[in-house]
């Protein structure tokens, strides 16, 4: 072989080396084809689930074609919009890796009946999710109704256990008349749900502490009632207020002195007189009970 033919091989077997050389960026970025399912999607980024990879990162770009195959044959391409890319929509991607080993996509495709099954998933999904927000904001509605529920019966509970307590208290407090004896006393009725007292009632109240004050060591006692018609801590409030009033009058008209007077007492609904079933029942019960009283003790010396 000739010297000439010897350089001319080297020099063909130099540039082939170089043509190799430059082509192995082109091998490393060759393209490549999965197929998968649309797991999430955000703006220019897909997950997508394959047989290889369940989170495979796919970048959509200005570039990237999107088509819809159709046909018994699945020959036909028709162009779609990127909107059409939706989680549950199987996808075929053609694309190359870069760097990060995200898959950029050349093209995306999917069959026509694929999208309108994942268009149904979706639908399926946002109404399920609505109905799910539906009923979470109707449980803590419902559960702030029964807790508001809750602390208004433990206030309405605490609240009959003060009133009993103040009942108690009072009827330990004027329930102790074997140490006096009772010279006189006047009753005074009120209509339903009335405090005021009846100017009918004044004169009477004003003899009655004229009598008290002809006694020797007297003391006058005022308990007011009320009907158990209606609630507890109203009828306990009724009876309060009206032996309150009765009081102000033999304190203000008929100048009896304070230290001359026992605590007014609320009995509420206790000690009923009359049966509350009957419109007379209650009238009896609505009362203030007003006492002159002389103590043993004293009446003695």
């Amino acid at each position: 072989m000739t010297h000439f033919n010897l350089s001319r091989i080297a020099y063909v077997a130099a540039v082939s080396l170089i043509g190799l050389a430059l082509l192995s960026p082109m091998v490393t970025a060759q393209s490549t084809t999965v197929e998968g399912l649309i797991k999430a999607r955000n703006g220019e980024t897909m997950v997508v689930e394959t047989s290889e990879s369940p989170k495979l990162v796919v970048l959509l770009t200005d570039h990237t074609e999107v088509g819809q195959v159709q046909g018994m044959l699945k020959a036909r391409r028709k162009s779609m919009s990127m909107a059409a890319l939706i989680p549950g929509l199987a996808v075929k991607v053609e694309g190359t890796y870069d760097n990060e080993n995200q898959l950029v996509a050349k093209s995306v495709s999917f069959k026509g009946n694929d999208l309108e099954r994942a268009k149904s998933i979706q639908a399926g999904m946002h109404e399920t999710k609505e109905q799910a927000q539906q009923n979470r904001a109707e449980l803590e509605k419902h559960n702030a109704e029964l807790k508001a529920q809750n602390e208004a019966l433990q206030q309405h509970q605490q609240q009959i256990s003060e009133n009993k307590a103040g009942i108690d208290a009072a009827v330990a407090r004027f329930g102790q008349l074997d140490d006096y004896y009772i010279f006189d006393e006047l009753t005074v009725y009120f209509g339903n749900g009335k405090v005021k007292v009846d100017p009918k009632y004044t004169s009477q109240l004003l003899a009655l502490a004229g009598k008290g004050k002809a006694i020797n060591g007297y003391m006058i006692e005022v308990k007011g009632y009320a009907s158990s018609v209606g609630s507890v801590e109203l009828n306990q409030k009724l009876s309060e207020d009206r032996a309150d009033n009765v009081t102000k009058i033999l304190l203000q008209q008929a100048n009896v002195p304070l230290t001359r007077m026992l605590a007014p007492g609320a009995m509420g609904e206790s000690h009923q007189v009359g049966k509350d079933k009957t419109a007379e029942g209650q009238e009896e019960n609505r009362r203030v009970v007003v006492r002159v009283l002389q103590n043993k003790a004293i009446a003695g010396i």
